[in-house]
């Protein structure tokens, strides 16, 4: 891995730069020295040759002549003289390689009487005699005969040899201390990147705060100064997309109408809780397994499919579970792109109830006083023309009229105690009450009623907790109604049970029967005023107001507690509510 960083390809760049360099310069250092010693050892034996030549023809006596080349030469050297008379004489030597050098090799050996031969002015040859390299140097007399100067190259090729090693030595040294101070000035040079790469890193994690220190001021450290800008500015930047992604999660989340988000290919990149309540129950709807994947509703991919075709925006409705959702699904734009679309879901429930309980109220409060206003026309108009002729039958008229009159106060008291409690003025009077005495009195209240009707009427009691704080005329009248309805919709051979349970946190009461049940699409109206059930299915005497379960509904919130309702057609209703033991 060293040699794959920055540090160690630089580092070997620069050493095999040096060391070609280096290896070059040695080579030619080498060949240099080699040639010098040979040279300076041939100019050496060359001007002692000349100096023992003009000492010779200074007509010198030889003794004086033999002592004087005695103290000039070199002791690692062999002079020969030959004088004219064809005598010789011969030097001593400290090297042992020049005893091969006497009279006897003199005169016999042809390489001797070659060099002889030979020299006629100052000249150098080299030659080998017994595996030994010689070089010798001569100078001719002015009175005939010569002066040679022998030395051994050994001696030359060791002064050389230990010149190779000092410049080997030297390179090896240069090369080492290169490396040194290669990797050393590439770790300075790389230090600052190292930084610099460790705080792109730390950026990629997200440590936006991560800065670069700025250790010189050339390029480098301008690098780091600009690194750290960067950081700085992007860091910012990161800051204000996050606040900004917040601040619309926020908004999205808080939002009461359902938001979706989606690509092109119908994948959810964005959803806020009331989108997943409405996909929760349109898959609860519609899937036979639970364990299957969530599906993107029907109406939501068809409206996905048409803004990608005609990029406009598209207004679809569904139903769900009952209520009402309409669906704005508009176009994503990336650049002239359509990349996804957002849908934005209402429940309309509420809006189309207000809407229906607005335009029904008035058709629903005057159909309710018409029947009575009638039959106290009627039957007054009957007696004022005299159309009863005996007394009897005009009191059984008077008594209609009054039991109508009876029924329209009725209405109306409903109607003023509905509206204070929807207004928040409903009066509580809360006390203790013995629970399961008090469920099992009302229904026993009704079990003539039930008989009457063929229905049977049962009561399951599961009491943990036998005291409860409630206002007992309220919940009565909750229960009568609950009660009565589930009579009244029952056929003959019919059942109506009533199960409670109570513990120390709540009692729960539920009402249930296997009548005619209430159509899916009545069910989030059960609750409100002048809902009634389908005419047909209830005789014309057992009608009632349509209050009953609106004012059992606020009863029980003003009790703090809930009441519901599960239903299916032709198979029967349940009604239930649940209320705190303990008033607050």
């Amino acid at each position: 891995m060293f040699w794959k960083s920055v540090v160690g390809k630089l580092s070997l760049t620069i050493l095999l730069l040096v060391s070609f360099v280096l290896c070059v310069l040695m080579f030619f250092l080498m060949q240099f020295f080699e040639n010098y010693h040979i040279q300076e050892a041939e100019n050496d034996m060359s001007q002692m040759s000349a100096k023992i030549s003009s000492l010779v023809d200074s007509d010198y006596d030889s003794e004086f002549i033999e002592d004087a080349t005695e103290m000039l030469r070199d002791p690692s050297s062999r002079v020969v003289i030959y004088y004219a008379d064809d005598e010789q004489w011969i030097s001593g030597t400290e090297d042992t390689d020049l005893t091969f050098i006497n009279e006897s090799w003199i005169l016999n050996d042809e390489e001797a009487q070659e060099l002889t031969d030979q020299v006629t002015s100052q000249s150098s040859q080299g030659f080998v005699v017994n595996d030994n390299e010689v070089i010798s140097v001569g100078s001719p007399l002015e009175n005939g005969g010569a002066v040679f100067v022998f030395k051994s190259l050994d001696m030359i090729n060791e002064t050389r040899d230990q010149t190779t090693k000092l410049i080997l030595l030297s390179g090896g040294i240069a090369i080492l201390l290169t490396t040194f101070f290669a990797v050393f000035l590439s770790s300075r040079i790389t230090a600052p990147l190292i930084k610099m790469r460790e705080a792109a890193y730390n950026l990629t994690r997200g440590e936006f705060n991560t800065k670069v220190p700025v250790l010189t001021r050339d390029e480098i450290g301008d690098l780091a100064v600009e690194f750290n800008r960067m950081g700085n500015q992007l860091n910012y930047h990161i800051q204000a997309l996050r606040q900004e992604k917040e601040q619309l999660s926020s908004i999205v989340s808080s939002m009461a109408d359902g938001v979706f988000t989606l690509n092109r290919d119908g994948e959810i990149i964005v959803i806020n809780p009331p989108a997943e309540a409405y996909l929760d129950n349109w898959n609860y709807e519609h899937k036979q397994n639970e364990e299957k994947e969530r599906q993107l509703p029907k109406e939501l991919k068809d409206a996905l499919n048409e803004v990608i075709a005609e990029e406009r925006a598209v207004l679809k409705e569904s139903v769900v579970q009952g209520r009402n959702y309409v669906m704005l699904v508009t176009p994503l734009y990336d650049e002239s792109h359509v990349r996804g679309c957002v849908a934005v879901i209402r429940d309309m429930t509420e809006e189309r109830r207000l809407d229906k309980l607005r335009k029904d109220f008035i058709a629903n409060v005057s159909h309710e006083l018409r029947t009575p206003i009638s039959m106290l026309q009627g039957y007054s108009e009957a007696i004022v023309d005299d159309i009863a002729d005996t007394k009897e039958d005009k009191n059984e008229l008077a008594k209609i009229i009054y039991e109508e009159s009876l029924r329209m106060g009725r209405l109306v008291n409903e109607l003023l105690d509905l509206a204070r409690m929807e207004a928040g003025q409903i009066q509580l009077h809360v006390d203790s009450v013995a629970v399961q005495a008090f469920i099992e009195r009302i229904v026993h209240k009704f079990q003539g009623i039930a008989q009457d009707n063929e229905v049977e009427l049962s009561l399951t009691l599961d009491m943990h907790e036998q005291i409860g704080e409630m206002d007992a005329d309220r919940v009565e009248q909750v229960l009568t109604n609950l009660i009565d309805n589930a009579i009244r919709h029952s056929e003959k051979g019919g059942k109506v049970e009533v199960h409670a349970l109570s513990n120390s946190d709540f009692l729960h009461v539920e009402v249930e029967d296997n009548g005619s049940g209430i159509p899916e699409e009545d069910l989030p109206f059960v609750f409100e005023r002048f809902y009634k059930a389908d005419k047909s299915r209830v005789k014309k005497e057992k009608q009632g107001t349509g209050l009953g379960l609106a004012i059992a509904r606020n009863i029980i919130e003003a009790h703090q507690g809930k009441i519901q309702v599960r239903s299916k057609l032709d198979f029967g209703t349940t009604f239930s509510f649940e209320i705190p033991m303990k008033h607050s």
